[in-house]
């Protein structure tokens, strides 16, 4: 069969393009381009509450639970979680954080994570959360 002699050839035919390729990139006389380089920074938290409509703590809550976990790589957040990102975006941390959880737990935005972090409670966010911050709140 043709098919897999042309498709042998095919191979060894890429495999060659990528070794010239990893030649140049790699290469010390590779001609040097910043633009390879473009480095993304990191997003504060601040920065993308500024991103957002938030005006209660219920909104921020959620909208610092999608940051935490988006942004942080975190799979789950406490309450000491929730309070330090506060902290780290200049906001006012809710007088009743717990309050604040339960009300977008009603909503439909956080569930309780399966698992505890640090002794305590944990929670993530739902998909429906997820849609929330994604399409309602943006400014």
């Amino acid at each position: 069969m043709n098919s897999e002699k042309e498709m042998k050839e095919k191979i060894i035919s890429l495999e060659e393009r990528i070794e010239k390729i990893e030649r140049v990139v790699f290469s010390a006389e590779a001609p040097f381009d910043n633009s390879m380089l473009i480095k993304r920074k990191k997003t504060s938290a601040k920065e993308f509450l500024m991103t957002k409509n938030v005006k209660s703590d219920t909104q921020k809550v959620v909208a610092l639970g999608y940051f935490l976990e988006h942004t942080e790589g975190m799979e789950s957040f406490n309450v000491n979680d929730l309070e330090e990102v506060f902290r780290s975006a200049k906001e006012k941390v809710p007088g009743n954080m717990n309050d604040a959880v339960n009300k977008n737990i009603s909503r439909g935005f956080l569930m309780e994570a399966a698992v505890k972090k640090d002794a305590k409670k944990s929670w993530c966010l739902t998909s429906t959360g997820e849609n929330y911050i994604e399409t309602k709140l943006g400014k």
